[in-house]
């Protein structure tokens, strides 16, 4: 075995290399890259009816600009450390924010459906590393006692940009235009690019050696299966899932490509993406739980604004206002949880976060039709808490154990799982959604007939209420219509609450899986027993 496997089982994390410029400098130039990535994910979504109406296009058909840039984004993802490795890393970050901020601009003045989705493809691409390739610079930048920092700086992106995106973009969009949502990001790429060039420099292993030829079959195999998984999952609840043939195939393609793929990777010399670094076992849990951070986090920004919005009747700009306190809860503990990780037990950080997000996901579960704003508010500062107590340890946990020169590779998986993660989230708690209402729904219009005291007597209540302005026959039909509306808002409120329950248990169930990871001892967080 070599030094840096063997050093990697151990759980130690050589470190011989420093760069020569102040770490924090790194920290705010690679971060306003990540940061920008990030909330492009999420900042078009509230814009989709504008863009729809403004291309002439179907907002089912706009939909596509969401779907285009997640799945060229996750093809990307993993392959990062190889791009990484064969560009020189420094080099090829500068030119994925080029391509990203160029690619923005386009879709800023897109004045076609087709040219958008394909200027999100290229956005997609461009961003699909920036997030792998920000997190192993800084691991790599701060010494071991501080990474637990480094990856609260990180954290502060990747949790906050996708609450303030919903809220920015409608914002933009009402005020201005929705091509705003992409010229934001034109002053920040620039900006971003000056940075890089002047404080980032490559680590010796880096500058030493390049990778031989690009894994080309890896790589396809890996894109049709992501490809296709992500048109599955964007899709299915539209298409009623298996019911739909070509569903079928293509779930079938995603499967046995991957398949396919996970064979290849480990047959080859130099693979696209080294997939040995799960037998680091922090590095596999850590992944299996950051893919399940992912599926409770997107699910919960999810189906708030639509809650706030639909049944409740928010603003896009007052949903926001609710659901944007838990950035602020997030970024008031990161800093003491950056300080305390690698001083005291990881794994209590991980378990108490996810104790803290699952209690307050079950207080979204008390949700009803007359709740205030301040009952959405404290739940959501509650859960930015529980979160910066998830991503700052369980990300130095799992990526700081491996070589340096498996941090990159690590660093785009560990990302795609989480992605992965909403991905599927955001498509199970959809599907629930509907189905449940429609099943609560049924369940409770079996009681409107004249046979239900409850029923007869309310219909009235109401018929005497609407007698002074419509005739009798009028009066009862708009009585009737009245408690049927009601009947479907209490039907969704029922849906809600069971989903909020649902990744309440998610997280929960987390807990116990948390100590399967190795025990990190000591200030440097280095030896694993």
């Amino acid at each position: 075995m070599s030094a840096p496997a063997q050093a990697a089982e151990s759980g130690q994390a050589p470190s011989s290399w420093q760069p020569r410029v102040n770490p924090w400098l790194i920290t705010a130039s690679v971060m306003l890259a990540t940061f920008m990535e990030v909330l492009d994910t999420t900042i078009v979504s509230v814009a989709l009816p504008h863009i729809a109406g403004s291309l002439s296009a179907s907002t089912d058909e706009a939909t596509w600009t969401l779907t285009s840039y997640l799945v060229s984004n996750a093809i990307f993802l993993p392959a990062s450390g190889w791009f990484a490795r064969y560009f020189g890393r420094k080099r090829f970050l500068i030119a994925c924010i080029a391509i990203f901020t160029v690619s923005s601009f386009v879709c800023g003045i897109a004045n076609d459906l087709a040219v958008l989705v394909i200027a999100r493809v290229i956005q997609g691409a461009g961003g699909g590393a920036l997030q792998p390739l920000s997190q192993a610079i800084l691991l790599e930048s701060f010494p071991e006692e501080k990474r637990g920092m480094a990856m609260a700086a990180f954290a502060v992106g990747v949790v906050v940009a996708p609450i303030l995106g919903p809220t920015l973009g409608g914002w933009l969009t009402d005020q201005y235009s929705w091509r705003w949502a992409f010229y934001i990001n034109i002053p920040i790429g620039v900006l971003a690019m000056v940075m890089t060039n002047m404080f980032i420099e490559d680590p010796p292993y880096i500058r030493a050696a390049k990778p031989g030829r690009i894994d080309a079959v890896g790589f396809g195999m890996m894109a049709v299966s992501l490809a296709t998984l992500q048109v599955v999952l964007d899709r299915g609840q539209q298409e009623d899932w298996f019911s739909a043939p070509w569903i079928c195939w293509l779930t079938g393609i995603s499967a046995a490509s991957l398949i396919a793929f996970i064979v290849w990777e480990f047959r080859v010399s130099e693979p696209i993406v080294n997939l040995r670094v799960f037998s680091n076992r922090n590095f596999m849990v850590g992944t299996v739980l950051i893919l399940l951070v992912g599926l409770a986090l997107y699910s919960a920004v999810t189906m708030l604004p639509l809650f706030l919005q639909t049944l409740m009747g928010y603003s896009a700009l007052q949903s926001g206002v609710a659901v944007g306190p838990r950035g602020l809860g997030a970024l008031l503990t990161m800093p003491l949880v950056g300080f305390l990780t690698g001083k005291i037990d990881a794994r209590k950080l991980i378990g108490l976060g996810f104790s803290i997000v699952g209690v307050s996901l079950w207080q979204f579960a008390g949700i009803n039709l007359e709740i205030s704003m301040w009952s959405i508010i404290w739940p959501s500062i509650l859960t930015g808490v529980g979160l910066s107590m998830l991503f700052v340890p369980l990300s130095t946990v799992a990526l700081g154990t491996l070589p340096q020169q498996e941090i990159g590779n690590a660093a785009g998986i560990f990302n795609l799982m989480r992605n992965i993660g909403g991905s599927v989230g955001i498509s199970i708690v959809t599907t629930l959604l509907t189905r449940e209402a429609q099943v609560h729904q049924s369940e409770m219009s079996a009681r409107l007939s004249s046979a239900d005291i409850f029923f007869g007597v309310r219909t009235q209540s109401l018929q005497r209420m609407l007698q002074g302005i419509f005739d009798q026959s009028d009066a009862t039909h708009k009585a009737q219509a009245e408690i049927y509306r009601q009947l479907q808002l209490q039907a969704n409120l029922l849906a809600y609450v069971n989903n909020f329950r649902l990744l309440s248990f998610v997280c929960f169930f987390c807990i116990g899986c948390v100590f399967f990871l190795r025990k990190v001892k000591g200030k440097k967080a280095a030896a694993v027993h």
